[in-house]
């Protein structure tokens, strides 16, 4: 296995592995160790008491982050007629139908596509390409929608999706390591009281087993999960 690198280890030091931490001073640290050249993203991850290989335990959803995630997102909108202009004018990066044709061709420069239900016919015949991208619309992310207008602006303020994986673990971006201290936070609780509200039903015991936030390429902290409980 191989060992971490110098600056890892330094801000690894920081942190007490025998401490679950407030966010506010999670987050805190994560910023002050951050050791990359670019501008790092801040991370969340999450350990549900669930089981995903069973639908009804499937935790999935969106939620817009106040302070935005720093990040330029390019949007795909596929609409015709008045649904295309509205999605022009609420700032789409591209709009229309004959985008499905470039798709097919092997285009794919965009981050989050945007549909009516009524174009899902043709799109869904691009599900191999999409689907392993994480590109394809739905409507449980929002994604396919008539209101179109409010779905760009919604992406574009900072609109995420998240997913429980195999592991029963959610893995988030909530922004930069540049954003105030108060917008990291912000941005942590807004993700946390959804993944709250999320909840299954048919979850029993434990819901939130552990949270931990970092930067890329560093160091974990654990948090407190006490007021998740």
């Amino acid at each position: 296995m191989r060992d971490h690198g110098k600056k890892y280890r330094a801000a690894a030091e920081k942190r007490d592995l025998a401490l679950r931490y407030q966010p506010r001073q999670a987050l805190e640290i994560v910023k002050g160790t951050s050791f990359t050249k670019f501008d790092s993203t801040v991370e969340v991850a999450v350990r549900l008491g669930v089981d995903p290989r069973h639908a009804d335990q499937v935790v999935r959803g969106t939620v817009v982050l106040p302070a935005g995630t720093g990040k330029s997102v390019r949007v795909l909108v596929i609409a015709a007629g008045d649904k295309a202009r509205e999605a022009e004018a609420a700032g789409a990066d591209f709009v229309g139908v004959e985008h499905i044709a470039r798709i097919k061709e092997g285009w794919l420069d965009f981050d989050v596509m945007i549909a009516t239900p009524d174009q899902m016919g043709q799109i869904g015949q691009l599900g191999r390409v999409l689907g392993p991208r994480g590109l394809m619309p739905n409507p449980k992310a929002g994604t396919v929608t008539f209101d179109v207008s409010r779905a760009v602006r919604e992406v574009k303020a900072g609109k995420i999706e998240f997913r429980v994986d195999k592991g029963g673990n959610v893995h988030v971006p909530i922004g930069k390591v540049s954003f105030p201290l108060e917008a990291l936070e912000t941005n942590f609780s807004a993700f946390m009281d959804q993944i709250v509200r999320s909840k299954p039903a048919a979850a029993k015991g434990v819901y939130i087993r552990n949270v931990a936030v970092s930067s890329t390429m560093g160091p974990g902290l654990s948090i407190d999960t006490t007021p998740y409980r």
